[in-house]
């Protein structure tokens, strides 16, 4: 999959040749989205033209009402991955401030989709909302689809019964700690993404559970405070000074939280991967969340923290069924 960043990289030969292009933040690429873009990918292999994403990067909502920003599921690398996986040609990566924050919804078509893109069909959930403040919707999409010989298809969000499998839902499940139905919404385990780097210093090695810490963006979305089965994995490339391996998921009993018996107050991602001992500050890890194992406790003791974490340890294998 190419990845574009702005109107300017788009390829001339899109015009010429035509697209499908289906439009959307795509934050989490949750089953929701899922759907939209794989709809997108078959409409692109009928006609034989390339399938174009394109998002947006920041978030819109950071730019006009930052005080209502939402925390992000996935970093732009991740949602660009989980895209490429649908069979996408192409990631078009619009900043909105630049590019689209002052068109109307009629130039947003003439000059964007069908000047630049070339696009001959058009994919957008009904929630959608484009152009200058926002005035466009869905329905203005197919109503200037019509008037520009574009077919624009209106795709129905997924619900889960009553509930509708979005962002937000994601965002909600993950603050409550319930990190399986966010998995089941997603259609794939929730992950953090960030750099191991050196904590505290008071849990490791001395307690013989030395762990990889993590500490994501501010803006960044993270299950509530507790301890979570789930599977950790080195992201970037070179040897690991240890037993483990790059581009290897390995079990992991993971932290979530600030440490209270040590007084940490900075909040982290702390994983104790399952018999694996290996150096790896500063590189980069994937921590998936598989099913929470407890809340966070205060403990009065050392001895104390260690009982729980041994038992945490063995909920930890038994949820992942490994030995």
């Amino acid at each position: 999959m190419d990845i574009l960043r702005g109107l300017a990289s788009v390829p001339a030969s899109f015009a010429e040749t035509g697209t499908v292009v289906t439009i959307g933040v795509f934050d989490g690429v949750h089953r929701g989205h899922q759907l939209l873009i794989s709809q997108a990918v078959d409409a692109a292999r009928e006609l034989g033209t390339p399938c174009v994403v394109m998002t947006f990067d920041p978030h819109p909502v950071t730019i006009f009402a930052p005080e209502h920003a939402p925390q992000e599921l996935l970093p732009l690398e991740e949602r660009a991955r989980h895209i490429a996986e649908l069979g996408v040609d192409a990631l078009l990566v619009i900043d909105f401030r630049e590019e689209l924050a002052g068109l109307s919804p009629k130039a947003y078509m003439d000059d964007v989709l069908v000047g630049t893109l070339g696009a001959q069909h058009v994919l957008v959930g009904e929630n959608f909302t484009f152009g200058r403040d926002a005035a466009g919707t869905a329905t203005t999409m197919a109503q200037l689809g019509e008037q520009a010989g574009v077919d624009v298809t209106i795709v129905q969000l997924l619900g889960d019964g009553d509930v509708r499998i979005c962002s937000t839902a994601i965002r909600d499940h993950l603050s409550g700690g319930d990190v399986a139905l966010a998995t089941d919404y997603m259609g794939r385990p929730f992950s953090v993404v960030a750099p191991v780097e050196r904590g505290a210093g008071r849990g490791g090695r001395e307690l013989g559970y030395p762990t990889a810490n993590q500490y994501a963006s501010e803006t960044a979305a993270v299950p509530a405070d507790g301890v979570y089965a789930g599977w950790l994995t080195i992201i970037d490339d070179g040897a690991i000074d240890g037993d483990m391996e790059p581009g290897v998921r390995y079990p992991a009993a993971i932290s979530v939280g600030t440490n209270p018996t040590f007084g940490d107050a900075r909040r982290s991602v702390e994983s104790f991967v399952l018999d694996r001992d290996a150096d790896l500050y500063g590189r980069m890890a994937r921590v998936e969340f598989v099913e929470k194992v407890r809340d966070m406790l205060k403990f009065n003791s050392v001895d104390e923290l260690l009982d729980n974490m041994a038992r945490d340890v063995e909920k930890t294998r038994e949820i992942l069924g490994v030995a």
